[in-house]
């Protein structure tokens, strides 16, 4: 049960430090949508989603007032649409039309942003798979609301390096098609390598072909409450450290299980999971770079940055499942550069760069996440930092992903702005150095020696 001890103090950790539930995401299963028929299949697609998630912002409003937490999103995910558009989709513009429909059913049922306008491709390719990931671009160009994920590898099956080479030249394709806003639709995509089936975070939220028909997963944060923490045990030994990382994810996660238990309860939906990740906003003092910086860091980046972060990661995840038995999606600590106003004072500081953030991503949770990189940079060094990504996942068994925002016609030393939760970023430099022989292979790299565990 949770307390007015836990509740006196959550009001605390709102009011002071930032500390809100990120978003109550509704997965929704679409298989039941299915059909041969496009406008069919649109039409079930539609009305399943706004039946399911016609109280789901009212209900969000209703459980914030009740109890003063603020709830920053309301979202949807849905199964990957590769999966439902397969059977009536003759071209990649069939798609398009399924995207528009999601964007139609959010914009009726008024959620923030709506996931799932995605493909699992970790081993090969349908025709369905790539006709989806080829409208991708017109896709997210057309729409308001919608994200979309490609997941391209996993420890299982390996590397797609087709499909890691198809994303570069998409990314490139979309940075260009929205050249006009600053290339901002790159940020409503991302790929992954062993993506969960539970995210609720956008963009790479989509609701599992394994999950219930429908589930309430709800993502909390908090790294102004966990920095505010330490500063209460400055110069304490590495023991205080991690025993108050531990306790304050603790409180936090209990929030989110108070809110996903109530949202559960009054959709009247089963609740999935808790995702405790650390997500910051651009907001002073809700960084996670911030909180390496308490640690004891000059900037994020400087040496020690890496143990710094794994410190903070393993710590956050198991105060989190003392909280609620149902911890999932991702958990952990996201470092997105235009998100997190210490992230982007360590990349103008020059104290962080592309590869010391992909050394970050083998101890958090997602990895080079909301980087802005130059608009003239190639596909194939694109694919080849996809690749870089995916082979830390895949070799580490966990769950990484790239985030890239190739902004044309910006360079090294600009900034650009996306605006609200997303924030701002410098343009960040990238490796010179060619790849295109290695990316121009076709086939997949293998899984690792250690995946054979059946």
């Amino acid at each position: 049960m949770i307390n007015i001890f836990e509740v006196n103090e959550t009001n605390k950790m709102i009011s002071d430090d930032n500390l809100d539930v990120r978003t109550i995401t509704m997965g929704i299963s679409l298989l039941d949508c299915i059909d041969a028929d496009l406008d069919t299949v649109n039409k079930k697609v539609y009305d399943k989603i706004t039946s399911c998630a016609k109280n789901l912002v009212s209900v969000g409003k209703e459980i914030e007032k009740e109890y003063n937490i603020p709830i920053v999103n309301k979202r949807i995910s849905v199964t990957p649409i590769a999966l439902i558009g397969g059977a009536a989709a003759k071209k990649p513009s069939d798609f398009v039309t399924l995207a528009k429909t999601m964007d139609r059913a959010a914009k009726e049922v008024g959620v923030n942003l709506i996931g799932g306008y995605s493909a699992l491709v970790s081993k090969g390719m349908t025709k369905a798979d790539e006709m989806l990931i080829r409208s991708i671009p017109e896709a997210l160009t057309s729409t308001e609301r919608v994200c979309s994920s490609v997941n391209l590898a996993s420890t299982k099956t390996g590397i797609n390096m087709d499909g890691v080479r198809l994303m570069g030249e998409i990314l490139k394709e979309l940075s260009e098609a929205s050249a006009d806003r600053d290339s901002v639709d790159c940020m409503k995509l991302v790929v992954f390598c062993n993506a969960p089936d539970d995210n609720p975070f956008m963009a790479g939220a989509f609701h599992g072909v394994t999950e219930a028909d429908v589930v309430i997963n709800v993502g909390v944060s908090g790294p102004g409450v966990v920095k505010r923490a330490l500063e209460d045990v400055r110069g304490e030994n590495f023991e205080v450290l991690c025993e108050t990382i531990k306790k304050t994810a603790f409180k936090v996660t209990r929030v989110g299980q108070l809110v996903a238990r109530e949202a559960s309860r009054k959709l009247g939906y089963p609740f999935g999971i808790v995702d405790l990740s650390l997500a910051p906003t651009p907001a002073v003092g809700d960084s996670v770079a911030d909180i390496l910086c308490e640690i004891g860091l000059e900037y994020a980046g400087a040496p020690g940055t890496t143990a710094a972060l794994a410190m903070l990661n393993d710590q956050v995840k198991k105060g989190g499942v003392m909280a609620s038995s149902y911890v999932g999606g991702l958990s952990g600590a996201f470092i997105p550069v235009s998100e997190d106003q210490g992230m982007i004072n360590a990349a103008q500081a020059g104290a962080i760069t592309l590869e010391k953030l992909e050394a970050m991503t083998c101890v958090c949770s997602v990895g080079l996440d909301m980087v802005a990189i130059p608009g003239d940079t190639s596909a194939s060094t694109i694919s080849g930092i996809i690749a870089d990504e995916m082979a830390l996942g895949m070799v580490n068994q966990k769950t990484t992903a790239c985030r890239l925002i190739p902004v044309a016609g910006k360079g090294v030393g600009e900034t650009v702005e996306f605006g609200g939760l997303f924030g701002y970023a410098p343009i960040m430099p990238v490796n010179k150095f060619s790849c295109e022989d290695f990316i121009k292979r076709e086939g997949r790299i293998p899984a690792p020696i250690h995946s054979f565990k059946n």
